[in-house]
């Protein structure tokens, strides 16, 4: 199949979340089934300083955006033998953030990702590339179907070319206000309760939802808990209508990028069949952030977003008992303020038993993965999580709150046989207490924690079983494309 992902973040180019993630790793194992894939996204600041070796294309873009008609390029680089498509805009997207600054998001999103959306569907057959499938994330890429599904529904370009259309984080939902319409050129008939219209605003993500030939999520768990009221955010009604159209697809890691025996961040390479070297890493990691070396004591460690949806509500909760359990704690992480500002007040107090640093470090969150011993997300909700999958493969214990992905990879070890981590149900610090008091209780186990941490370092969440699943699914939609097109 010829697919197309389409992206506003991909790793290693750019990346704030865990859909860059999936965006640079699924193609690849789609490649690995025989499938000519290739990707297409911004072409951002972040990207022309660190990855400036790609090709400018001779090709014309013009897309119109309010009422102006702009010209955009097109620059061709690579992922792997994966061809990736930067649209070049540095109006819109040669900026420091990718979607905002700490003061919050910029305020013309609508026309940026606009434009992308429209440049995207215009390059492909100046490109030559006529896609089976068009596989687009979150929305950023929510107006390519409804683009497909009117202005070009009469282009033969498109006939068969169905639409995926990947939920990361339903929260995120691309609300503008209702002229915004107007300023796309966007059709006006559009705009009405089932159409783009939502809440008296304009809506990206609803735009996918409703006219992507399929919709997938990023796990089983999250994609029954969305079509519910408590984790819908309001398209709950929306996700039950197209039930049928829906799947939640696990998402992997890769586990080349990702892998303790040949990571050269860490202080000694280990495995599943020699699992020694974690000690050692241990206690680097001690020695690097100022902890005591002391083996008796469990790290307890969080990467993570600094977000309420992150549970560090929860963890704030309970943080004065937390400290009276025999631990040490280490944080890497950045993000709203309420929360920074609790941790960095705590960032030289505790000495030697706690370290909290906030921004991030790639090489420390390997070393951090590597040399902790649990591994804390306390999440209100996950859409799947990436933190306790990676966790998993460096030997670090999971304790999560029972939520979508994480739900769907973490077995408790006290209530399942072959569990690889310890789970709590209700959002409070008493839950969380209890869930943690159980894992240092198996810690002081050494054999049957060796145990639980020889299990994880053997767990396999790999890209290969997703993707195979993935193009299932682009079947699907090509299926209804086709068949569309036939009713034309």
């Amino acid at each position: 199949m010829k697919i197309l992902l389409v992206a506003s973040e991909v790793t290693p180019f750019a990346k704030t979340g865990g859909l860059a993630d999936v965006a640079g790793a699924l193609p690849q194992a789609l490649a690995g089934l025989g499938h000519d894939v290739r990707i297409f996204m911004p072409w951002y600041h972040a990207v022309s300083e660190q990855h400036p070796a790609t090709e400018t294309l001779k090709l014309a873009l013009k897309v119109e955006i309010d009422g102006l008609r702009r010209s955009a390029g097109v620059r061709r680089g690579c992922l792997g033998d994966i061809p990736v498509y930067f649209l070049d805009y540095p109006e819109f997207f040669q900026r420091q953030g990718l979607y905002g600054t700490p003061a919050g998001d910029y305020p013309d999103n609508a026309w940026r990702f606009g434009l992308f959306c429209r440049a995207v569907l215009d390059a492909l057959p100046q490109l030559d590339f006529q896609p089976d499938v068009l596989h687009l994330n979150d929305w950023q890429t929510g107006l390519i179907p409804v683009l497909l599904r009117s202005e070009l529904k009469a282009d033969p370009f498109y006939a068969g070319t169905g639409t995926v259309m990947t939920i990361h984080n339903l929260g995120y939902q691309g609300l503008f206000p209702p002229e915004t319409l107007a300023e796309l050129g966007l059709d006006p008939a559009l705009f009405h309760m089932e159409g783009l219209e939502y809440y008296g605003r304009l809506s990206f993500l609803k735009g996918g939802l409703l006219f992507a030939d399929r919709i997938t999520t990023v796990s089983p768990t999250y994609c029954e808990e969305i079509q519910t009221a408590p984790f819908g955010h309001g398209f709950e009604g929306i996700l039950q209508k197209r039930r049928k159209d829906l799947a939640g697809i696990l998402n992997g890691i890769d586990c080349r990028q990702w892998d303790p025996e040949r990571d050269p961040a860490l202080a000694a390479p280990y495995s599943a069949a020699h699992p020694e070297g974690k000690e050692r890493n241990k206690q680097a990691l001690q020695g690097r952030l100022g902890l005591d070396e002391d083996e008796r004591l469990p790290i307890l460690a969080m990467i993570t977003r600094l977000a309420t949806q992150k549970g560090l509500d929860i963890l704030e909760a309970a943080w004065p008992r937390l400290l009276r359990r025999p631990l040490q704690f280490v944080l890497l992480g950045d993000g709203e303020q309420q929360h920074r500002e609790f941790f960095k007040k705590l960032q030289n107090r505790y000495r030697g038993r706690i370290s909290i640093t906030l921004g991030f470090d790639d090489s420390l969150a390997r070393q951090i993965y590597a040399g902790s011993d649990l591994f804390l997300m306390p999440s209100h909700y996950e859409p799947c999580g990436l933190g306790q999958l990676i966790a998993l493969r460096y030997g670090s214990i999971p304790l999560v709150r029972r939520t979508g992905g994480l739900a769907d990879t973490v077995r408790d070890a006290d209530q399942e046989p072959g569990g690889n981590g310890f789970v709590f149900g209700p959002p409070t610090a008493d839950a969380l207490l209890r869930a943690l008091d159980r894992a240092l209780r198996r810690y002081r186990d050494a054999s049957g924690w060796s145990r639980l941490v020889a299990g994880a370092l053997r767990e396999d969440f790999s890209w290969e079983r997703s993707a195979g699943r993935y193009v299932e699914i682009y079947q699907q939609a090509r299926e209804a494309a086709n068949s569309r097109a036939k009713d034309n």
